[in-house]
């Protein structure tokens, strides 16, 4: 494998900075084996379009089917495991946290991947599909165990159960969306990592970074329109790419 380069420059910014924030997108998932959003659907769902079953206008439409298909992601995630990048970013937090600096993790993920891997308060700006919340109630449940027993589910007070995920038309967590916006202004250096930076309003935030003054970088599979944008890029699987950072920081 070729040596991953990490520019000096990079590395130096990263052991000075007080303040770091991590923005991840589904690239990172996607080295554990869950399916982008936009993926293919196959099998029984070959014939959905995603874009058409994640809305609120769906749900009301057809509870049964928008649940199924939840409920199917959900199950395929649980099967899921932590990759490097996971856990690398889960050593890169407590690090900081022992040398006295902040690491803020922002992820567009829904998979609790990085809980698993032993990330904590990470800011989850468009849910989780791990918690399905009543809509009776307004309380979350976690759901970790098989298949729901009907669908649409139905919570303990009866009400319809939904996956606690930000779909088209809805607004982001309003206290997420505050958190990731508050350490995407106020970071010394700021990484987009597995996103395709067109997804707003998390594509913003390396701008917002950048404008207030942080080093930027990205890391990615491919280019994306931050690539030009950020001052660092490093093209590759981040489950690579990670670990060798940590690595050269020591």
């Amino acid at each position: 494998m070729t040596p991953i380069e990490i520019k000096s420059d990079f590395l130096s910014a990263l052991r000075e900075a007080n303040h770091i924030a991590i923005l991840t997108g589904a690239g990172v998932s996607a080295e554990s084996g869950v399916p982008t959003f936009r993926d293919a659907l196959t099998g029984l769902w070959a014939k959905y379009d995603p874009m058409q079953l994640a809305t609120p206008e769906a749900f009301s439409r057809d509870p049964e089917t928008v649940t199924r298909w939840y409920d199917q992601r959900r199950l395929n995630v649980l099967k899921c495991e932590p990759n490097p990048a996971h856990r690398a970013l889960a050593q890169w937090q407590r690090s900081c946290a022992a040398g006295g600096r902040t690491f803020t993790l922002i992820t567009q993920n829904v998979d609790r991947l990085h809980q698993a891997a032993g990330s904590t308060d990470v800011i989850e700006i468009h849910g989780s599909l791990i918690e399905w919340r009543c809509l009776i109630t307004q309380r979350l449940q976690e759901c970790r165990g098989g298949p729901f027993p009907q669908y649409p589910p139905r919570s303990d007070a009866g009400g319809l159960l939904r996956p606690n995920v930000v779909w088209f038309g809805e607004a982001l967590p309003e206290e997420a969306a505050r958190a990731a916006e508050h350490a995407a202004g106020f970071c010394d250096v700021f990484i987009s990592i597995g996103t395709s930076g067109l997804v707003y309003p998390a594509a913003g935030y390396l701008h917002l970074a950048k404008s207030s003054g942080a080093v930027t970088a990205e890391i990615n599979r491919d280019p994306t329109p931050a690539t030009d944008v950020a001052d660092y890029s490093m093209l590759g699987k981040a489950g690579e790419i990670l670990p060798a950072l940590l690595q050269a920081l020591g």
